[in-house]
């Protein structure tokens, strides 16, 4: 399960890195992190929490629980939610190669902004479902 969970990260860097639309928002090469610089420029997207579980019945297979995080400094909301629309666009119901592995589905299941206390922060957070099995069991 641990190489299912890797290589999906892996490729979701991939498919949004190489989005059109993610990188007018986020810029060229476009500002994704696993662990963000302490001077990277806003806005940008990090790679949040990931749980697995196996999937019942398919030998090899892991639904996936996936969170992104989008941090902006626009005064408002306006920033966020366009960066928020197009990782949506990029991600729900896609399909992009994943190492050593098939992407069943991955949908987008909920998204969140807000401002945080304290900041000139907007932080938005997007959570989604990954479906992935083995190519070997294909």
């Amino acid at each position: 399960m641990s190489a299912a969970i890797w290589n999906l990260q892996k490729a979701i860097y991939a498919h949004l890195t190489a989005d059109a639309g993610v990188g007018v928002e986020l810029g060229n090469p476009a500002r994704i992190y696993d662990d963000p610089p302490t001077d990277s420029p806003f806005p940008y997207l990090t790679l949040g929490e990931a749980r697995a579980n196996d999937w019942n019945g398919v030998d090899g297979g892991v639904v996936h629980d996936l969170k992104l995080y989008i941090f902006s400094r626009y005064a408002g909301r306006q920033e966020l939610k366009r960066i928020m629309a197009v990782v949506y666009d990029a991600l729900h119901e896609a399909d992009f190669p994943i190492e050593g592995h098939l992407l069943i589905n991955m949908r987008y299941v909920f998204g969140d902004s807000f401002r945080r206390q304290n900041d000139d922060i907007y932080q938005g957070v997007m959570r989604f479902r990954a479906v992935t099995e083995p190519l070997a069991a294909v």
